[in-house]
């Protein structure tokens, strides 16, 4: 059985992962809307790993007879001004995610709960590459607006060298 307060921690946790699937969501039809369908590509694959989470959590608590509680979702923006805007909001928003798993961690470590702990470390291993991943899309819309897009495309191409 999960004690109350690492409970109401993991209902706050669904929250905030269905929040993020709804944001990517979100920025989804926004690139839609931009015609850009494989910035929407990638954002469609986000918010279904984000769904995913939020089951992982929600299944510790089913299977640890806890209480699944959940709550009402905030609407995320809708609009942005450039994809790097999207993407920086992308890469502070999954910082926040993983200062709130390593909160939850810290919890299950105060609580003595060895079984959050286990899944709690899978998601800290998952944070780093959210981090990585968004960040790279960052260095690269970056490098676009100071150099524009050939140097990418370039850089695609030589990545391609055999050896």
């Amino acid at each position: 059985m999960i004690g109350k307060a690492l409970q109401d921690a993991i209902n706050d946790q669904i929250n905030k992962e269905l929040y993020s699937s709804y944001l990517y969501l979100s920025m989804a039809a926004y690139f839609e809307s931009q015609n850009l369908p494989g910035f929407a590509h990638w954002m469609h694959v986000q918010e279904g790993e984000e769904r995913e989470h939020a089951m992982k959590f929600y299944k510790h608590l089913v299977d640890r007879s806890g209480l699944v509680a959940l709550k009402a979702i905030d609407a995320p923006a809708s609009e942005w001004k450039t994809s790097l805007e999207v993407f920086d909001q992308v890469a502070a928003h999954e910082e926040k995610v993983t200062a709130s798993i390593n909160a939850l961690y810290e919890l299950a470590l105060k609580e003595k709960d060895y079984p959050a702990q286990v899944l709690l470390q899978w998601f800290i291993t998952e944070q780093v590459e959210e981090e990585k991943n968004a960040a790279e899309v960052v260095a690269n819309l970056q490098l676009i607006e100071a150099r524009g897009t050939a140097v990418l495309m370039l850089d695609h191409t030589l990545g391609k060298r055999g050896g």
